[in-house]
């Protein structure tokens, strides 16, 4: 997602410099967009006004952050540093403080779309931090999101992602029982998902995946294997607040299954190919 991200801010007018840990997809951005590719994190962010990451998870923003070639000790005093990867709300606090203590400015700030909306600029980012950095970084955000919101201190952009991947979990099971059922009883599915989506029942999720899923294809969208990664963390919060969520961490059995079915990397909406098994 960081590819299509970092080449809209080009398309603004941006000067973006890129680092991957695979230099040949950095290399690859830099022949299609024009910017400049660095050897090192450390290198990337050497002069720059911000710094956006997008990465799998807490371990490997820790690694981009601290050590010789990180970020952390390599930016400007009065840099703003935002994480758009999907991690903790613990990491989010831990580099909350590390950023203050260097003189930098800190966004926890995931994001919702998936690549389809990274391409098309159409981004949903939910921010935790300070409000001055959250100035800052907005404009720029806002050239590859239809929405940026601050929801509260450091943690908040996490915490606001947790809730929005157990609301996912919990529609995209209910829709595969529905459109189960349909198709069982001998129901045209394309025709019943267009009329339902126009009513209470209507979501994101049936509007874009309805027919796909009634027609079992799979093979695009926000990858099984990294749903159950973020599923992970809010329920592993979730214990720590003490929340009950039950039915999420039935779903997230029901990914453990999709899994087995050597569907890592199948869509989220092909929990309806584990009822038809």
């Amino acid at each position: 997602m960081g590819y299509p991200m970092a080449g809209h801010l080009v398309a603004a007018g941006h000067d973006v410099v890129v680092w991957n840990r695979t230099s040949a997809k950095a290399d690859a951005w830099v022949a299609e967009y024009g910017g400049t590719a660095a050897a090192t994190p450390a290198e990337a962010v050497a002069s720059a006004d911000i710094v956006f990451l997008i990465l799998g998870n807490d371990e490997s923003v820790r690694s981009v952050c601290y050590g010789d070639d990180g970020v952390l000790d390599a930016m400007a005093e009065g840099t703003v540093l935002v994480d758009h990867t999907t991690a903790s709300a613990e990491l989010a606090l831990e580099l909350a403080a590390a950023t203050a203590d260097r003189g930098l400015g800190f966004l926890d700030a995931p994001v919702s779309g998936g690549e389809a909306g990274a391409q098309n600029g159409v981004l949903t980012v939910m921010c935790g931090g300070a409000p001055e950095h959250f100035e800052t970084a907005k404009p720029i955000i806002d050239n590859y999101a239809r929405a940026t919101t601050l929801l509260g201190p450091a943690s908040s952009g996490q915490l606001t992602k947790m809730v929005n991947q157990i609301s996912i979990a919990g529609a995209l099971q209910a829709l595969s029982e529905a459109i189960n059922f349909g198709n069982s009883v001998g129901l045209d599915m394309d025709q019943v998902v267009d009329v339902i989506s126009q009513g209470a029942a209507g979501s994101w999720q049936m509007e874009n995946r309805g027919k796909t899923m009634a027609a079992d294809e799979f093979e695009f969208g926000f990858a099984v294997e990294h749903m159950r990664k973020d599923l992970g963390i809010a329920i592993a919060e979730a214990k720590r607040r003490g929340a009950d969520v039950t039915i999420t961490e039935q779903v997230d059995s029901y990914y453990a299954d999709i899994m087995e079915m050597d569907g890592s990397r199948w869509d989220t909406s092909s929990l309806i190919r584990r009822i038809n098994r």
